[in-house]
């Protein structure tokens, strides 16, 4: 048999199912509905549902057949109107469960009413070999670790050696315990992150500025739905903008419809695993604009803990710095904005309820099956997920997302010191700045100032270099007040000490000797003028200072 394509709706008073039918005989159907059950029958298609309120037949139920679409409309009465089917869009979980197990090795609660037959029965081994109990410290047998969905796989790595490496992280997740998983997931986000990636997105941030202001579907839905709301005050309209594609409702109709057995504990585990992956989703929405491209399955794993080192968490604030911290080692773009945003559209997702966060799960199971060998993901959550779901309580999600809401997360949480990395970054950057504008500014007022010092030759000028200068005249000076005159200089042995007196008088040199003038006041004239150049003496300044070349000064000589 054939399961059809089938879509269901309602209005107030009945409960209209659109059954696809292509090339079937439409004078051979059969249809039964009582309560909350319902069957079609057209060779070689059958349906069975479980709807989630009770019809009845009283003679106003309608069906037809449009020839041209091949599809059968029924047309049913509630048995109370006015009322509200929740769920009419998740398709798989409408579907009527089967009564044979998986062959998966899943704890499924099939349903109720079902019984195992006989043959399912002989399928436990009664002869499986048994063993005396040991202490767990004496016992040879390796203990494995459970994950994935809800916890309840293990072994699964064992198989899949060749594919380990290229899906997960960890390595040897089956004797690896969830502390350990920790521990290392911590340290390799600890080697892995790279203050220049990330100061580099942090100054140059235009494409992240630029994939910050994208809008996902998810936001005009979350506007619709809010407006719809402040309209009615009715929660089931909300549920009426989240729109599923022929492709998706074709993606629900293959899941196996089962329930899951959580204690509260896994059940914890689960909730949190779902926000984790979403918000990695989202990051991967955002920064492509909606587009998928090859590396989209490598920033969803890649990005959730619970994907890439099958975390199992135990608060939201663990979830939140988890992803944070990925974020900023891993994709192409690392920025604190993009975790917040991510954060606000998880947020969103889960206020628009089970069809929108569903929605979003089905695509990541899309990009999942496209990506070998990531589609292993897919069997270890992603499907699972997506049967859950359908069935979760409304108020627990919405309990969820009001908790997600409330939980903060800032930079000193990630644990990279972010925040002295961004100051420290700021003040280098700021010390550099103050560097090339005090560079321009003496370069500007250079040229100035040279004009200004050779116009100005009327001023004393003093330098390092000058009272260098002087300090060794006065040496030399006072050398030869005690010591003989040198020959090379063109002076006489044997004259007499002299004595240098620098006065405010007119530009002239007077030199008083008990020798008599000659050549030696001559030539010591001489030398005043052309080598020492002694400039004119402020006023209540003890000490001559150097002019610039090219200036005469004025210098009285007198020697005792």
């Amino acid at each position: 048999m054939i399961t059809p394509a089938f879509e269901l709706t309602q209005d107030p008073d009945f409960l209209t199912i659109v059954i696809k039918v292509p090339y079937a005989r439409a004078s051979e159907f059969d249809v039964y509905f009582e309560g909350e059950d319902f069957k079609f029958y057209a060779k070689p298609y059958f349906l069975r549902l479980t709807l989630p309120g009770r019809i009845v037949e009283d003679g106003r139920e309608k069906a037809s057949y449009n020839t041209d679409k091949g599809t059968f409309t029924i047309r049913l009465p509630k048995e109370i109107p006015g009322q509200y089917f929740e769920g009419l869009d998740m398709l798989t979980s409408l579907l009527a469960p089967k009564k044979s197990r998986s062959a998966k090795p899943l704890v499924e609660e099939i349903a109720a009413s079902a019984e195992l037959s006989e043959e399912e029965e002989e399928e436990f081994d009664w002869e499986i070999e048994q063993t005396p109990y040991k202490d767990s410290a004496e016992s040879s047998l390796p203990l494995q670790y459970c994950y994935g969905f809800g916890n309840l796989r293990s072994g699964v790595f064992q198989r899949l050696q060749d594919e380990l490496s290229d899906v997960i992280d960890i390595k040897d997740p089956d004797q690896t315990p969830v502390d350990e998983r920790r521990r290392k997931r911590l340290a390799a986000e600890a080697a892995k992150f790279e203050p220049d990636h990330y100061l580099a997105d942090f100054f140059e941030d235009e494409a992240v500025q630029h994939v910050l202001k994208y809008k996902p579907w998810w936001v005009d839905a979350h506007k619709k739905m809010t407006a719809l709301k402040g309209k009615s005050h009715q929660d089931q309209d909300a549920h009426t903008v989240v729109v599923f594609s022929e492709e998706e409702r074709e993606q629900l109709r293959k899941f196996t419809n089962k329930s899951y057995l959580l204690d509260k504990r896994s059940r914890h585990h689960v909730y949190l695993g779902l926000i984790d992956i979403l918000l990695a989703y989202c990051y991967e929405i955002r920064v492509n604009e909606g587009d998928k491209n090859v590396e989209s399955s490598w920033n969803v794993r890649k990005l959730s803990a619970t994907l890439c080192w099958l975390e199992s968490f135990t608060s939201i604030h663990d979830v939140l710095v988890s992803f944070g911290r990925r974020v900023l080692c891993y994709p192409l773009y690392r920025h604190f904005g993009l975790v917040t945003r991510a954060f606000n559209d998880t947020v969103m997702i889960l206020q628009l309820g089970k069809a929108a966060i569903l929605k979003c799960l089905l695509d990541v199971h899309k990009i999942f099956a496209e990506n070998d060998p990531a589609y292993i993901l897919n069997d270890l959550f992603i499907a699972d997920y997506c049967i859950w779901i359908q069935k979760a309580k409304s108020k627990k999600l919405a309990a969820l997302s009001e908790s997600l809401q409330k939980t903060t997360l800032t930079k000193s949480h990630i644990g990279f010191e972010l925040e002295e990395l961004e100051a420290a970054a700021v003040l280098v950057q700021e010390e550099e700045s103050m560097l090339k504008a005090s560079g321009r500014v003496s370069r500007q007022q250079l040229p100035s100032s040279e004009s200004e010092t050779s116009s100005d030759s009327d001023e004393p000028e003093s330098s390092t270099s000058e009272d260098g200068e002087i300090n060794s005249v006065q040496d030399t000076l006072q050398g030869e007040r005690t010591a003989p005159l040198i020959d090379c200089n063109g002076l006489r042995q044997g004259t007499n000490t002299s004595m240098f007196e620098v006065s405010d008088e007119k530009s002239k040199v007077s030199l008083q000797s008990t020798a008599p003038p000659g050549k030696l006041i001559e030539e010591l004239e001489k030398q005043m003028h052309t080598a020492i150049r002694l400039s004119e003496q402020p006023e209540g300044s003890a000490t001559p200072v150097l002019s610039r070349p090219g200036c005469v000064t004025s210098v009285s000589c007198s020697f005792g």
